[in-house]
């Protein structure tokens, strides 16, 4: 049966830069996925985007296709990216831009895919009866529509599929469903129907497996982390999937990291929810159905997935700006120094209760004793070398945030002693971008691709 080699590149926008060029390089690979997006992602692209209409997309992409498109070129391989963020017309331009300097520009095809981005849209949608309600809390999105940053639905691999069909060898899309960056392909080249419930779940669980870089092949790893070799050259995850649904997760020869059946596990289980629903616009996978073999070294086979049909829902994902923050951090040093550091904060908080400030939280927490765990006994709480006192504020209102920052450097000569840390410091007041999650019918979102054409 035939195989195809989709190999992770990004798990995150700021990954490391040399993992998807070790991919293309290091041996061979079909495809090459790349998952830039997160919610906070969307809505410092967006911020990107209102300073300079050519920007909102993730740059690094287009500098990482500067150096691999030769490369990508002479191999055949092709590239799937969510790096448009929400400008995936700049991103293509700027990479066609550079294939013309190569003088590549006749050998590559690029094509976008769009209509993910609702943000023009939300008052259509409330004027049609979507009130786009919270999932968490039930309230309607009018509550925060003036604050609206961003606004986009996961759409699936529908788009990415066709514009593989019409030949594209870079797809560049905004907030498509990262595991529909590695089902697009397995789609493509094995013609799996929209009812092929049982391999779209494949898919889409092979693409969750790598979806997040190297934490499928040792990174951030839980479980004996400290045998986990040669980190600083991990190797990022391969998925080798077959036509029938089986398909094995490996990496390259001679990189670091480890892939076996632990490592591959945390990873399936990491931001499921239910694991007999995961839900996606695809398919919805029982990750339950599966079994992990080991099957020889760093290559583990994954089998068995069972789906059910997609919903008729999209999730959309909505930023908006919920007031203003600042932290400001104070070390205190032995003896003493958790004490010295809980004093500090409590010289702080009687400070701004005697401003009345208009601050809505106040977080103070002793970095290097409970900020991770709360209080710990045992060899954790003996004495330590120093502490850090961070404190942090948030408030609707700017002036008032603002105010705080000039709290925390008068605790040097007027709070316990041993102070330091402090010197170049930034306490700076920054926007706050809440995370707004709704459902908009399927219907409702209009996608497409494009192919563009070289100039």
């Amino acid at each position: 049966m035939k195989t195809i080699k989709i190999a992770s590149g990004q798990g995150f926008w700021g990954d490391w830069l040399e993992a998807p060029v070790r991919q293309v390089r290091l041996g061979s690979i079909d495809y090459l996925m790349l998952d830039y997006l997160a919610e906070v992602t969307m809505s410092i692209l967006s911020k990107q985007k209102k300073r300079n209409p050519d920007y909102g997309y993730a740059r690094d992409f287009v500098d990482l296709i500067r150096e691999i498109l030769p490369d990508i070129v002479t191999k055949n391989i092709r590239v799937l990216a969510n790096a448009g963020g929400v400008n995936p017309r700049a991103c293509a331009n700027a990479i066609l831009a550079e294939a013309k300097k190569q003088g590549l520009a006749d050998k590559i095809r690029v094509a976008i895919v769009e209509g993910d981005d609702l943000v023009n849209r939300i008052d259509e949608l409330l004027d049609a009866g979507e009130a786009l309600k919270n999932i968490d809390t039930g309230e309607p999105i009018s509550r925060i529509r003036d604050s609206i940053e961003s606004s986009n639905a996961y759409i699936g691999c529908e788009e990415l599929v066709k514009a593989l069909d019409a030949g594209a060898d870079i797809i560049v899309c905004g907030r498509v469903a990262d595991a529909a960056l590695a089902l697009a392909p397995m789609v493509h080249e094995f013609g799996w129907s929209e009812t092929d419930w049982d391999k779209r779940a494949a898919g889409i669980i092979a693409g969750h497996v790598i979806e997040c870089g190297a934490q499928a092949s040792g990174g951030n790893c839980s479980l004996d982390w400290k045998s986990i070799p040669d980190l600083a050259n991990i190797g990022f995850p391969i998925v080798e999937m077959r036509s029938d649904g089986v398909f094995w997760v490996c990496k390259h020869d001679a990189t670091g990291g480890r892939i076996d059946v632990p490592t591959v596990t945390e990873q399936l289980i990491y931001e499921i929810g239910d694991p007999e629903n995961y839900i996606v616009p695809d398919v919805i996978a029982d990750f339950t159905s599966i079994t992990l073999v080991q099957d020889g070294e760093n290559r583990v086979r994954i089998e068995g997935a069972r789906g059910k049909p997609h919903t008729d829902f999209y999730k959309v994902s909505t930023s908006y700006l919920d007031g203003y923050t600042a932290f400001g951090t104070m070390v205190y040093s032995w003896p003493e120094a958790a004490e010295k550091a809980r004093a500090a904060a409590d010289i702080v908080l009687e400070r701004l209760r005697q401003l009345s400030l208009p601050l809505d939280r106040i977080h103070t927490e002793i970095v290097g004793v409970d900020a991770c765990h709360g209080t710990l006994s045992g060899p954790a709480s003996e004495e330590l070398s120093e502490a850090m006192l961070r404190v942090a504020v948030h408030s609707q209102d700017r002036a008032a945030v603002q105010r705080f920052t000039r709290e925390i450097a008068p605790l040097v000569l007027s709070g316990p002693p041993s102070a330091t840390g402090y010197a170049g410091g930034k306490r700076q007041v920054q926007e706050v971008m809440a995370y707004w999650p709704s459902l908009v019918p399927r219907s409702a979102v209009k996608t497409s691709f494009e192919i563009l054409e070289t100039s």
